[in-house]
């Protein structure tokens, strides 16, 4: 298939006369809207849609250049002249459309599209029989899919928690979990983010079939670039070339796609049997780049919010209890509103929300749990039922079963659910056994010398940023503790350097309190940053208020995939007779860490905790949809 010329919208003599140099925004309708820039003859363009979740931008009101638009979404900033975001600042580039003025003077806007990797060799759809394709929910983003007689597991967390301490499952997995795993075909893990490829599921895996097949998609960061460092033994890891299919059989085949937003880690997953299509888009910001098949029969997608640590971890400035409150809650909705909006776009048959069933549950998290609001399921199905009364919606409980043929066929019945008081919503989680193994490298010899700081932020290779930062370890309710290091990193030269008060220059500062035993845990294993930020592991105030993306994004996910040399580290400061620090360690130990404040709801803990009884009710049945109104924001948003 050849790629395709489509022209978008064509301006008369007199129009394009009219367009004024620098930007100019046109709508055409809601689903037609344009940014042009105009320097003296030459014309750029692009469609007035974010990348980020496809909000639309306006003028920026604070840009005194008239050069800068403003998403109303996020904010999220674009400058036309470039066709680059300036906030996030050095972060993305926007698509830009073909223009061309033609003899009679009229201004042609034309967008080419390259073929659609799933509209290569397309199949004819054929009939299948009820039980012939199962889709069984297991926990978060991990379903079991049936084929016949092939078995696809998808993102396997079912057992132990995610970022380091700070997710845990909020549902019982099926008690037979390991060994149906174990026995399957073929597993799919989308990105490196430990809620889908999890170490402590994986570990159990290993120990009863290393041989599975495992397939991720071929990102710039390697899905398994820890593996060796994990001491999990899987033997049979594929990687797969975006937009290819991949043949299981005659009848089944898939593709991985990458993310618009994170084509350097997220992916998501197109199956195709016999032509029915299943799409799961997992965490992708902006899947395929906002290029998705139409009218599948399964779509799944992630729908909570609250995977992240902003605004919770962060003090000081605007953000009060009320400002995170008020933020949180505007923030959730908006995401309903554009989840629903791709729903509608790709129309599929039957749509189900995973991918964000985790919880807060360790008792140091108390406060993140009662503040990061997240949606629930029923209430996303709710609002597409309100918008598309022709798709058909899934609440997934841990062992209930779609059946294909009988969803695609109008059978009322074609969800089956487990036997009455069979358990679903975990209760119980047992902390000390992963916390405590967390928190041993507390007391890793590298950290008796203080030269570990220079060792390791020179290992991370981040430089040349005006940019300084406070890193101070806490305990775990993020009080001073015996032995913890506070100190000062600036990245603004060829290499970092460490001084012992902030510059005097213009510089942007981060200070962040680190939970110690995930800080040393990052620091020992070269890990990637999500577990202090996105596992709530720390608490973040910045000056100026501004998000850092070349920073969080080197962290997060362009670290060196060869672990920092700390034998290497430690020869050498044995060798030159290095000073040992007084105290770098609790003399309490692991108890120490825990903290025993009681200020601000803080609790000491026990190894065990149960939730309580509320959560079921939260999930089972939804927050309630704010939906008074909720056409005219949805006609608003939609673009």
């Amino acid at each position: 298939m050849e790629q395709i010329r489509v022209e978008l919208m064509k301006l008369s003599r007199t129009e394009t006369s009219r367009i004024e140099e620098g930007v100019t925004l046109i709508n055409k309708s809601e689903n037609e809207k344009y940014i042009i820039f105009r320097d003296s003859d030459e014309f750029t363009a692009c469609k007035n849609v974010c990348k980020h979740q496809g909000g639309t931008f306006i003028k920026d009101i604070e840009d005194s250049s008239n050069c800068v638009l403003k998403c109303t979404k996020h904010g999220w900033k674009l400058d036309p002249s470039t066709m680059r975001y300036v906030n996030p600042p050095d972060s993305f580039r926007q698509d830009q459309l073909v223009t061309e003025i033609d003899d009679d003077g009229c201004l042609t806007l034309t967008e080419l599209k390259p073929p659609q990797p799933w509209e290569t060799n397309k199949r004819d759809m054929q009939p299948i029989v009820p039980g012939e394709v199962k889709i069984t929910y297991f926990t978060h983003a991990c379903m079991r899919i049936e084929f016949q007689n092939t078995v696809f597991f998808t993102d396997p967390w079912l057992t132990g928690p995610a970022f380091a301490r700070g997710w845990w499952l909020m549902h019982e997995p099926p008690a037979d979990w390991l060994d149906q795993l174990a026995k399957a075909d073929l597993i799919y893990i989308s990105h490196l983010h430990s809620d889908h490829l999890n170490y402590p599921t994986l570990k159990l895996l290993s120990e009863k079939n290393p041989n599975i097949p495992i397939y991720v998609g071929n990102t710039s960061m390697p899905v398994f670039c820890k593996l060796e460092d994990s001491g999990v033994q899987l033997n049979n890891i594929n990687v797969l070339e975006f937009g290819s299919w991949h043949e299981v059989n005659k009848d089944l085949r898939f593709m991985i796609m990458m993310d618009g937003v994170h084509p350097d880690m997220d992916t998501c997953l197109l199956i195709d049997y016999k032509g029915h299509l299943i799409l799961n888009t997992v965490d992708c910001t902006n899947p395929n780049g906002g290029k998705l098949p139409h009218n599948v029969d399964v779509m799944m997608s992630d729908f909570a919010g609250g995977a992240s640590g902003f605004p919770m971890t962060f003090s000081g400035g605007k953000y009060t209890e009320e400002w995170k409150a008020k933020f949180v809650k505007n923030e959730r909705k908006k995401l309903l509103y554009y989840k629903t909006q791709v729903v509608r776009d790709v129309a599929p048959k039957i749509y189900c929300p995973f991918a964000g069933y985790f919880v807060e549950a360790h008792p140091s998290d108390k406060y993140v749990k009662e503040t990061n609001f997240k949606n629930g399921p029923a209430t996303l199905n709710n609002l597409i039922k309100q918008y598309s009364p022709e798709i058909n919606t899934w609440t997934p409980e841990p062992g209930s079963v779609l059946d294909l043929a009988k969803a695609i066929t109008g059978d009322s019945d074609y969800v089956t659910y487990p036997k009455e008081g069979t358990k679903v919503m975990k209760d119980r989680w047992d902390f000390d056994l992963y916390v405590n193994e967390i928190n041993k490298n507390y007391d890793n010899e590298i950290f008796a010398y203080p030269e570990w700081i220079q060792f390791y932020y020179n290992w991370t290779g981040f430089n040349e940023y005006n940019l300084v930062i406070r890193m101070i370890e806490t305990d775990d309710n993020f009080e001073p503790i015996e032995g913890g290091y506070d100190f000062l990193v600036d990245f603004n030269g060829r290499k970092p350097t460490y001084p012992t008060e902030r510059p005097q220059r213009e510089h942007s500062y981060l200070e962040m309190k680190n939970r110690m035993g995930v800080h040393r845990e990052t620091v020992v294993h070269g890990l990637f940053w999500d577990n202090l930020y996105i596992g709530f592991n720390n608490r973040i105030s910045r000056e100026p208020d501004t998000f850092h993306y070349l920073f969080w994004n080197h962290m997060q996910i362009l670290l060196k995939k060869d672990l920092p040399s700390w034998d290497e580290f430690l020869e050498q400061q044995r060798a030159k007779g290095a000073k040992r620090k007084a105290v770098w360690k609790p003399s309490g130990g692991l108890e120490a860490l825990k903290g025993c404040s009681t200020k601000k709801g803080h609790i000491p803990y026990s190894g065990v905790s149960q939730s309580n009884g509320n959560l079921h009710n939260y999930w089972k049945f939804g927050v309630p949809a704010v939906i008074l109104g909720g056409a005219l924001l949805f006609a608003y948003v939609k673009a």
